[in-house]
């Protein structure tokens, strides 16, 4: 596979809801291109981008895929993407890496939560939007009504790029016919309607068009095209049938033709400095000869070729035996192999040009969401980083043999470094280490792959609930440690003020001793003090935040005054202080999303209320599907999936994003704090 000129190359990231087809939409691309000789299917685990032994097992995408193809001299990168909301970090991650995202939504469901929430991460990201309704010849579908719900949710600039024809066994594109029979809507009305849309965008071709009445040609409509999808001003709405092929010519002219290369494509939002202080924007130019300038997207811990970073060139040409750095790292690594990906295939290729997509291997430095350069001049250049969901569900595990414990936390760790929201978390207070990800599947598949792939067998039990402390009112604190024991002693007074801050504020230190009563040699051992005492809390052994720590005076000793004397002192005139600002325990409330039978809309919702829940709405989704949308607290919802599959038969399902932490009921805080004391005793 040879270089490919920055022009030719275009950048695709199939988004959607699970169970939108985009597998299988990836598929027949590759094979209708002549990538692949057959196309596989999902059922028959033959895919190229489903080629995880889980993936095939489950039938549905765990893990983003990168495979290429050309068509009419263009050579087209293509991520396919997992749906399903536990694994929207994959999802989202590939947005930093295409210039185009194909929102890919199931004729026979409408628009779901994974595809909404996908519009409107591209959009914010920059990134151009085209949305591929899938599975237009499916039975009891209503297309007419779907794009009505289409504008409807996301603007009238959702414009038909193409029609379906012959109850969806083929499809008529619009940019070329200006007349023809389609299942609905008029071919004349929407070419019109599209035409005036993309025309809007250049001033000299709307004027010529409506002097003569001509309709400009394909070529003409590239550069107002693209210009309209970079603004947002038109988002294209194509159909396909991803299993019998219709409109997948269509489509494949449409990324060769229309979509934009990475020289058109919004640029990359980079930045020199840290956000909050210096950062001033940067702009990466698609040039080859410039310096080079990569962003790792997604990591790989493949067992065979060991640690691999899959990467988007931006800058610059990499070439075999380039020397690059990684971040602000100083000692540059040498690429010994440079891979285009093809699924599980590694193509070795000589060079990656700006816009291209591709690999490296074996450099243990690199990590999610590094910069690579050639150059010091890139220095402190980041990109924007994503917007990601916290991870909330969250399972204590521990190794079922002994021998495991080792390398429990080495393999853990591996898996935290392939998935931007996969966490593992270790509480000293609970000697709890636990697993946390966006939801039961998210963890299930963890736990498998633990299982088969690195013969771990891991014991779980549901996880102590990520309780807070946080302080209501303004208090002093103040401690004297003094010891003497023969000889030199230890010495150190110290007098604070704790202050509430915004919720989400976090914590701040402020020093304003005067005089040097406190030497400024002791103020890092106060801060410490202070720090220590926040992180293990005092009603119930929770970390406390959203506060402001003001030390204002105090005492020391020329001789007995040391760190270890101030640190006590710190530590323990913070708790004194926190006892007297009434302080209370916050727990993390969530969004929920409950997809159930309509005619148990009335059970669910009981059901929510009953666990301390609100209902924020409910809308249709999908042919007898109702969406129930509202706020919990995490702590209600323990074994909430077997509980809901009860009430719904099997047929319930749901979705969690931390929303905010909010004060507990009295008789949660007291039983709390009543448990920290017993732990205290003992």
């Amino acid at each position: 596979m040879g270089q490919t000129a920055t022009s030719n190359l275009r950048t695709v990231a199939l988004v959607g809801h699970g169970a939108a087809g985009k597998t299988t939409l990836a598929e027949s691309l590759l094979a209708a291109a002549g990538a692949i000789s057959s196309r596989g299917t999902v059922e028959k685990g033959s895919t190229v981008c489903d080629f995880d032994a889980q993936e095939k097992e489950f039938g549905y995408s765990l893990n983003s895929a990168l495979a290429s193809f050309s068509w009419q001299g263009i050579l087209v990168h293509l991520l396919d993407t997992p749906g399903f909301p536990d694994f929207a970090g994959q999802a989202i991650a590939a947005l930093a890496a295409v210039d185009t995202a194909l929102v890919v939504i199931n004729a026979q469901n409408g628009i779901e939560l994974s595809s909404e929430r996908m519009m409107k991460l591209a959009a914010a990201r920059g990134v151009c939007r085209m949305i591929v309704i899938n599975k237009i010849d499916a039975e009891n579908v209503n297309l007419p009504a779907l794009v009505g719900e289409i504008r409807d949710r996301f603007g009238r600039e959702c414009m038909l790029l193409d029609l379906p024809v012959k109850q969806g066994s083929e499809v008529v594109e619009l940019l070329g016919h200006d007349d023809g029979e389609s299942d609905f809507e008029s071919v004349a009305a929407a070419h019109r309607a599209l035409i005036d849309q993309i025309v809007e965008e250049d001033e000299d071709l709307l004027a010529r068009y409506l002097d003569e009445g001509i309709d400009p040609t394909p070529d003409e409509l590239h550069r107002p095209f693209e210009k309209a999808l970079r603004a947002g001003h038109l988002i294209p709405i194509l159909f396909v049938s991803a299993k019998t092929g219709a409109g997948i010519p269509q489509l494949l002219d449409v990324l060769a033709r229309l979509a934009p290369n990475p020289a058109e494509g919004n640029p990359p939002p980079f930045y020199r400095g840290e956000i909050g202080t210096s950062a001033e924007p940067f702009a990466a130019e698609p040039d080859p000869q410039k310096h080079v300038l990569a962003h790792v997207f997604k990591v790989v811990s493949d067992p065979f070729i060991g640690k691999v970073g899959v990467i988007r060139v931006h800058q610059g040409t990499i070439r075999k035996d380039s020397q690059l750095f990684v971040g602000d790292g100083k000692r540059p690594f040498k690429v010994g192999h440079i891979y285009r990906l093809q699924g599980k295939d590694y193509v070795e290729v000589e060079t990656l040009v700006p816009g291209d997509l591709g690999a490296i291997a074996k450099v243990e430095e690199l990590e999610f969401d590094c910069v690579l350069h050639d150059s010091h001049d890139e220095d402190h250049i980041h990109l924007r980083p994503l917007e990601f969901p916290l991870p909330m569900h969250g399972l204590a595990v521990h190794a079922r043999r002994k021998a495991d414990e080792q390398r429990l936390f080495e393999i853990l760790h591996k898996l935290e470094v392939e998935d931007p929201c996969f966490r593992i978390e270790r509480h000293p207070t609970t000697n709890e280490t636990v697993i946390r990800g966006l939801g039961e599947m998210h963890l299930r598949a963890k736990l498998t792959r633990l299982a088969q792939q690195y013969k771990l067998e891991l014991d779980t039990k549901p996880p102590q609930i990520a309780y807070r402390e946080a302080i209501t009112s303004s208090a002093e604190g103040h401690c004297r440690h003094k010891k003497q024991s023969g000889g030199a002693g230890q010495f150190g007074e110290v007098m604070l003020r704790v202050e509430p801050l915004e919720r989400g504020a976090g914590f701040e230190f402020v020093d304003i001793v005067k005089g040097g009563v406190i030497p400024g040699v002791f103020m890092a051992a106060v801060e410490k003090g202070v720090r220590q005492a926040l992180a293990d809390g005092v009603v119930a052994g929770f970390p406390v935040e959203d506060l402001r720590v003001t030390v204002h005076d105090g005492k020391s000793h020329p001789v007995d005054g040391k760190d270890i004397a101030f640190f006590m002192a710190a530590k323990k005139a913070t708790i004194e202080a926190i006892r007297a600002a009434k302080p209370i325990i916050l727990e993390p409330v969530v969004d929920i999303e409950i997809l159930a039978p309509d005619a148990l809309t009335g059970d669910v919702t009981g059901d929510l209320s009953s666990k301390r829940g609100h209902l924020t709405g409910t809308q249709p989704r999908g042919p007898g599907i109702m969406a129930i949308t509202g706020q919990a607290p995490l702590a209600e919802l323990e074994g909430y999936q077997s509980r809901l599959k009860s009430l719904t038969g099997g047929q319930g399902s749901y979705s969690i994003a931390f929303s905010h932490y909010a004060q507990v009921p009295p008789a949660t805080q007291q039983h709390l704090a009543a448990q920290h004391k017993v732990i205290e005793e003992e």
